[in-house]
Protein backbone atom coordinates (compact mmCIF):
# COMPACT_ATOMS: atom_id res chain seq x y z
CA UNK A 1 0.00 0.00 0.00
CA UNK A 2 1.34 3.40 -0.75
CA UNK A 3 0.98 6.27 1.42
CA UNK A 4 0.77 9.90 -0.22
CA UNK A 5 3.52 12.05 1.13
CA UNK A 6 1.64 15.70 1.52
CA UNK A 7 4.79 18.45 1.03
CA UNK A 8 3.53 21.57 3.17
CA UNK A 9 4.90 25.41 1.90
CA UNK A 10 6.79 25.35 4.81
CA UNK A 11 7.89 21.99 4.48
CA UNK A 12 9.28 22.35 1.26
CA UNK A 13 11.02 25.65 1.68
CA UNK A 14 12.95 23.53 5.59
CA UNK A 15 13.70 20.82 3.14
CA UNK A 16 15.22 23.17 0.55
CA UNK A 17 16.99 24.43 2.92
CA UNK A 18 17.92 21.38 4.29
CA UNK A 19 19.18 19.67 1.15
CA UNK A 20 21.43 22.97 0.72
CA UNK A 21 22.85 22.50 3.84
CA UNK A 22 23.76 18.63 3.33
CA UNK A 23 24.09 17.72 0.27
CA UNK A 24 25.93 14.81 0.92
CA UNK A 25 22.65 13.75 2.42
CA UNK A 26 20.25 13.82 -0.69
CA UNK A 27 20.60 9.93 -1.35
CA UNK A 28 19.53 9.13 2.08
CA UNK A 29 16.89 11.70 2.59
CA UNK A 30 15.04 10.44 -0.40
CA UNK A 31 15.48 6.73 0.27
CA UNK A 32 14.06 7.77 3.93
CA UNK A 33 10.85 9.51 2.36
CA UNK A 34 10.64 6.89 -0.32
CA UNK A 35 10.75 4.12 2.44
CA UNK A 36 8.22 6.23 4.53
CA UNK A 37 5.66 6.44 1.47
CA UNK A 38 5.87 2.68 0.93
CA UNK A 39 6.05 1.22 4.58
CA UNK A 40 5.67 4.08 7.60
CA UNK A 41 6.54 1.05 9.92
CA UNK A 42 9.58 -0.04 8.45
CA UNK A 43 12.28 -0.45 11.39
CA UNK A 44 15.02 1.35 9.87
CA UNK A 45 12.45 5.07 10.03
CA UNK A 46 12.24 4.26 14.02
CA UNK A 47 9.19 6.10 13.50
CA UNK A 48 8.13 7.11 17.18
CA UNK A 49 5.30 9.69 18.58
CA UNK A 50 6.50 13.09 20.22
CA UNK A 51 6.09 14.51 23.55
CA UNK A 52 5.02 17.86 25.03
CA UNK A 53 4.37 20.75 22.56
CA UNK A 54 4.72 18.15 19.54
CA UNK A 55 2.49 15.47 21.04
CA UNK A 56 0.61 15.71 17.58
CA UNK A 57 3.24 14.54 15.32
CA UNK A 58 5.83 11.71 14.96
CA UNK A 59 9.57 11.22 13.83
CA UNK A 60 11.33 9.43 11.69
CA UNK A 61 15.02 9.21 11.05
CA UNK A 62 16.82 9.74 8.43
CA UNK A 63 20.27 9.11 10.37
CA UNK A 64 21.43 9.07 14.18
CA UNK A 65 21.71 12.62 13.71
CA UNK A 66 18.69 13.92 11.17
CA UNK A 67 14.74 13.59 11.10
CA UNK A 68 11.61 14.46 9.40
CA UNK A 69 8.63 15.40 12.13
CA UNK A 70 5.34 14.53 10.58
CA UNK A 71 1.72 14.27 11.05
CA UNK A 72 0.01 10.62 10.08
CA UNK A 73 -3.67 10.65 8.83
CA UNK A 74 -3.68 6.86 8.35
CA UNK A 75 -7.18 6.65 8.07
CA UNK A 76 -6.43 8.71 4.72
CA UNK A 77 -3.48 7.39 4.06
CA UNK A 78 -1.72 10.12 4.29
CA UNK A 79 1.46 11.70 5.67
CA UNK A 80 1.97 15.48 6.31
CA UNK A 81 5.45 16.33 6.43
CA UNK A 82 5.85 19.17 8.75
CA UNK A 83 9.86 19.83 9.27
CA UNK A 84 12.96 18.30 8.39
CA UNK A 85 16.76 18.98 10.17
CA UNK A 86 19.22 18.28 12.87
CA UNK A 87 17.86 16.11 15.51
CA UNK A 88 17.59 19.03 18.13
CA UNK A 89 16.32 21.92 15.51
CA UNK A 90 13.33 19.42 14.96
CA UNK A 91 12.17 19.02 18.67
Amino acid sequence: MIYALIYTDSYIKRASKFVKQHPDLISQYQKTLKLLEIDPNHPSLRVHPLKGKLKNLYSISINLSYRITLEFFMTEKEIILVNVGYHKDVY
